[in-house]
């Protein structure tokens, strides 16, 4: 008769062989197993260390890069833009290379009438109304609301105002009163809509308008409409090169290279966020002003080069 015994000494046997069996198995097996596996890693291991290295060796020679068109530009800058009045204007998606374009216009001799930063407030499709308000109420006798567009988009009207104080009136147009410029602005800048980085000095015959990467958010379609519009309305009233960073996406320098009519006349760089880029910028406002000619250069999508070329 088979007792509880028997039943335990059997289990134990069974368990017994089992642990035997894997640990046979995993003796036997342990090696090509082991082996495999440190190949693998030593490979993965050098793959990493390759793939850092050709990282660290592209950052380099970005760095390089950057040091010899800062270097370039030394070269080929200087008075390029002597005795031409140039305004910057930045919209919130550019300010972080804003301070570059603003350098290399003046190494290139320009004389900026003065920085103006617009703020996230003005591109808000909320502020509509308000903005439409703001134009009749911030125009003076030398910037009349008369002359500014009636077809109740707020961006495009308060951008006509502010484009009419701070770019050249059209010959035979009375300019624009220093008091009436000031005014103007401070109307927008108490406001919360703009700032002054730099103070407005006069008038400009020409426009560097510095732009970044589209609006991602619920309203981005309306922002990105927005943004050309201030581009359009500044483009009206004198030379105008935008400095941006990149060509796609539905971003400012990829909406005028799209736009046959606005290419004819606005030069766009769609890499002004690097110094190479921002060495361009400049030299396609040269081109704006000397030749009348508008451009699309840089390293993205539709750029006819990497920079203008310029008479000797």
């Amino acid at each position: 008769m088979i007792n509880f015994r028997y039943h335990v000494v059997s289990l134990t046997a069974v368990f017994l062989a089992l642990a035997i069996g894997l640990v046979v198995g995993t003796a036997a097996l342990n090696g090509p197993v082991a082996d495999s596996l440190k190949e693998n890693v030593n490979a993965l291991r050098k793959d990493n260390q390759q793939m850092r290295q050709s990282v660290n060796n592209m950052q380099k020679e970005l760095e390089l890069e950057e040091d010899f068109a800062a270097q370039l530009a030394q070269v080929v800058l200087p008075g390029k833009l002597t005795g031409k009045r140039v305004l910057v204007l930045s919209l919130p998606t550019g300010r972080d290379h804003t301070e570059g374009v603003l350098k290399m216009l003046e190494l290139a001799g320009a004389d900026v009438t003065g920085r103006v930063d617009l703020q996230d407030k003005f591109i808000n499709p909320d502020n509509n109304t308000n903005l439409m308000e703001l134009a009749v109420t911030a125009a003076r006798p030398t910037a009349p609301a008369s002359a500014l567009p009636g077809n109740g988009n707020g961006v495009e009207t308060s951008s006509a105002l502010l484009a009419s104080v701070l770019l050249d009136r059209a010959q035979g147009t009375a300019a624009v009163t220093d008091a009436d410029r000031r005014a103007v602005l401070n109307s927008y800048s108490n406001a919360g809509y703009l700032t002054t980085e730099q103070k407005v000095t006069g008038s400009a015959e020409a426009v560097v308008l510095v732009s970044g990467q589209p609006y991602v958010d619920k309203d981005s379609a309306k922002k990105d409409e927005s943004v050309v519009k201030v581009a359009e309305q500044f483009d009206r009233t004198g030379s105008i090169v935008v400095g941006g960073n990149g060509s796609a996406g539905g971003n400012l320098v990829a909406i005028v290279r799209g736009d046959p009519v606005l290419a004819q006349t606005i030069s766009t760089v769609d890499n002004a966020n690097t110094v190479q880029g921002q060495l361009v910028t400049s030299l396609a406002l040269v081109q704006q002003l000397t030749e009348k000619k508008a451009g699309q250069y840089g390293v993205g999508d539709n750029a006819a080069s990497l920079l203008p070329r310029l008479p000797q």
